[in-house]
């Protein structure tokens, strides 16, 4: 029987997942790794299935319940649910009036993350090495290709939810730097701020039924090609990190129906470039500030991570 303790942790542990999530830096599976619930949060992923169906029937709902997980499940995801919504308001607001702090904060998470990963599963295989290089290429290929623009009505909603669940429980992968890819993350921002229930409920959708089939392949891949998984991940961040760099000066942006301006082209500049350019304060010395944050931040998790299961392994 588990204490009222553990699951006000896992609660914070869901909190954790849900601030990772909301924002395009690290992500909620690399939160899950750190904190120790990884291997847990799959299991009773795929244990929604069929099989729990046929136990609710025969056996109730108490015995579905244990057979799914519930405890656990609902805890994480009231802890997700609350650090979302709390959190939108800041991020909307951070990202309109401190963007380059902001940037630079996402960057310290990303590389954070991969310097994690990393240490976790260094990429000991040429296969391995080579395809952290492919993912490299591929996201790198991607930050400066033409922009996707869409509007964020409900079939596109859906297949980003999809999308962007899968992503949440990828460690290494953000869910909202999918949606950043996309160009669909202010409109998710906006849909929670606004309480869009329209937009919210079909992009859930969505991400439920993807995540019910992307879990089970997840789980299999990680069974049988961890450490190549892991790679190309970690490969997929690192050439992201061209998409999030902090000072840019816009090439190319059009307005969309509701009058925002969308960026579909913009060039990385060098902060004194970028005072020289664009006339505005680099705010080198708080976004390099910034940056420290975000890397401490992922790395302290990680050392807290160790801690608890050094201390969890000795108890037991």
């Amino acid at each position: 029987m588990r204490n009222p303790g553990h699951y006000l942790l896992l609660f914070l542990k869901g909190a954790a997942m849900g601030a990772a999530d909301v924002v395009p830096g690290v992500s909620g599976g690399t939160i899950a790794f750190v904190s120790g619930i990884y291997v847990e949060l799959i299991d009773t992923i795929k244990s929604i299935n069929l099989k729990a169906l046929k136990v609710l029937r025969s056996k109730g709902i108490a015995a579905a319940w244990t057979h799914i997980n519930g405890k656990f499940l609902v805890t994480l995801l009231a802890g997700i649910l609350t650090s979302l919504f709390s959190l939108a308001k800041v991020m909307q607001y951070l990202l309109v009036a401190h963007p380059l702090p902001l940037w630079s904060f996402f960057t310290g998470l990303i590389v954070g993350s991969v310097i994690y990963l990393m240490r976790q599963h260094p990429p000991a295989r040429m296969t391995d090495k080579g395809l952290f290089v492919l993912g490299v290429v591929i996201a790198y290929g991607i930050s400066i290709a033409p922009a996707v623009t869409l509007q964020g009505d409900h079939l596109t909603m859906f297949l980003a939810g999809s999308i962007a669940l899968c992503a949440m429980i990828l460690p290494g992968i953000s869910g909202s730097f999918i949606l950043v890819l996309l160009g669909l993350y202010p409109v998710f921002i906006g849909a929670i701020v606004n309480f869009q229930l329209d937009i919210l409920i079909v992009f859930a959708l969505g991400g439920v039924i993807g995540l019910m089939a992307f879990s089970r392949l997840l789980s299999w891949l990680l069974d049988h090609y961890q450490s190549a998984v892991i790679a190309t991940m970690c490969g997929f961040l690192v050439g992201s990190l061209n998409i999030i760099w902090p000072w840019k000066q816009v090439t190319e942006s059009v307005l969309s129906h509701s009058g925002k301006t969308i960026v579909l082209a913009s060039e990385n500049l060098l902060p004194q470039q970028f005072s020289q350019i664009g006339g505005q304060d680099p705010q080198t010395v708080l976004c390099v500030m910034a940056f420290i944050l975000g890397l401490v931040l992922v790395l302290g998790l990680e050392y807290i991570g160790q801690k608890y299961s050094a201390k969890t392994a000795q108890a037991a």
